[in-house]
């Protein structure tokens, strides 16, 4: 979420929401014949949706409300393949790569459009704290006078929080009109690509699981109104930025590709409608998973989803649109709804319990294996104690004082010792007397004649 829109977009809309369910869809035969799996992905794609539309209805960045709200499709689109409706989900992740690759890359111009208001603001507030100098440096005690000028506009900006905004549907419009498309579609109302998508998931869990249906049907619910929401927040009421009232529209290099995904999120339900002759991804899909059921339209489902998707929209008007937020204003649902919302704003503090649970033992066994049982236990015991030190004592006290100081070295010196005593005696021999040479000739001639005559 914190790297550009498009890929925000290319993930949402495309790639991890294509991993799982095009997964479980390839793998169609495993699942089809164990029952009790089909039924647990079911449900937990149908409980994911609910959580992650909860969540997205406390939430103010205007990205982050797309996420999870793509964690809550991903929900729908699970529960389906989960349930066998292989191509009720496989079609929603289609129309729903369309509506959700225009929210994210409309968020992103959103965002850009927030950007050049803050720096037009902010070049304005330079321009007069400037002017504002020059004219306190005139006076006596200008320059002690113009350091106290108001510095609000250094604070921290956020262009991606909705309570930033507001009125943007008049400085940004063409984003605007793209935004509620993918709104509608997303929402599912008719005829937009959502609703045909979602309401085909919605009757298939009807004659599946009643409890999955109620709850994909919830979820949807909570769909429309945190969109409804968001649209108030962002596009209605009056600026409570600088930033939103400088806001500029963007340029058509980013707003004529969200044209043709607005196109997409309007028609691309046609790639399934519900009718006879016109199920053609079914029998598209039909080449790869067998033959699959076609299903009509349920008017009753579909007109508890719609009317469940108006009323949200509509409440949230109620609580939104009809008293817009003020600048500083704290969100309406706080107060009524107390730690319901509080768990909501703070994603049910999934973060804190997976720090709790998950990373805070995982460091401290980390740190207690590598502190204690690699440095401390291996490094310090084993090999510097162990290994090193048994090493250093039988290199020192046996082999250095016992084999070689005292057998090896004693042995060199012995001999050196027993050389200068033979040499000096030798040394007596070779005194320089010319009859001592003489005498020396005359005995070996003696022992050479008595040798041959005694052999």
């Amino acid at each position: 979420m914190a790297g550009p829109t498009p890929v925000s977009a290319l993930i949402h809309a495309a790639t991890m929401v294509t991993a799982g369910v095009y997964l479980v869809t390839r793998s169609a035969p495993l699942y089809s014949s164990v029952h009790e799996a089909q039924n647990i992905v079911a449900m937990v794609g149908a409980l994911t949706a609910l959580f992650a539309a909860t969540i997205a209805v406390g939430q103010y960045d205007i990205k982050k409300v797309l996420a999870y709200s793509t964690i809550s499709q991903l929900g729908f689109m699970v529960a389906a393949v989960g349930m066998g409706a292989y191509v009720a989900g496989m079609f929603h992740l289609i129309t729903h790569a369309f509506f959700k690759a225009l929210l994210f890359l409309s968020a992103g111009s959103v965002i850009l459009g927030m950007e050049r208001g803050h720096h037009h603001a902010a070049h304005a507030h330079a321009h007069n704290d400037h002017k504002t100098k020059q004219k306190f440096k005139k006076g006596k005690h200008g320059h002690h006078q113009g350091e106290h000028h108001n510095d609000s506009h250094h604070d921290v900006f956020d262009p991606g929080d909705m309570r930033n905004m507001g009125g943007l549907r008049k400085t940004m419009p063409v984003t605007f009109w793209l935004y509620m498309i993918g709104t509608i579609a997303l929402a599912g109302l008719p005829p937009f690509a959502g609703f045909w998508s979602k309401d085909e998931i919605l009757l298939d869990a009807s004659h599946h699981s009643q409890t999955v249906y109620w709850l994909l049907t919830i979820a949807a619910f909570f769909t429309a109104f945190y969109m409804g929401r968001q649209i108030w927040m962002v596009f209605f009421g009056e600026a409570r930025h600088e930033a939103a009232t400088h806001a500029e529209e963007s340029p058509r290099v980013m707003t004529v590709p969200l044209m043709i995904l607005a196109v997409l999120s309007v028609l691309g339900g046609a790639l399934n409608l519900p009718f006879e002759g016109l199920h053609n991804l079914g029998h598209w899909l039909e080449h790869t998973l067998g033959e699959v059921e076609a299903l009509g339209l349920n008017l009753q489902v579909a007109g508890i989803s719609t009317v469940l998707a108006v009323l949200a929209i509509l409440i949230s008007w109620f609580i939104y649109g009809r008293n817009p937020l003020k600048a500083g204003q704290i969100d309406p649902l706080k107060k009524p709804l107390g730690p319901l919302f509080t768990g909501m704003e703070n994603k049910w503090f999934v973060d804190e319990i997976y720090q709790a649970i998950i990373l805070t033992p995982y460091t401290k066994i980390s740190y207690f294996l590598a502190d204690v049982i690699d440095w401390k236990f291996w490094h310090d015991f084993v090999h510097e104690t162990v290994i090193a030190g048994t090493y250093n004592w039988i290199s020192n006290i046996g082999l250095n004082e016992n084999v070689d100081q005292k057998w090896i070295d004693g042995l060199a010196n012995g001999l050196g010792t027993w050389t200068q005593s033979f040499s000096a005696t030798l040394r007596k021999i070779q005194n320089g007397f010319v009859r001592s040479y003489a005498l020396s000739v005359l005995l070996g001639v003696v022992l050479i004649v008595g040798y041959l005559i005694l052999k």
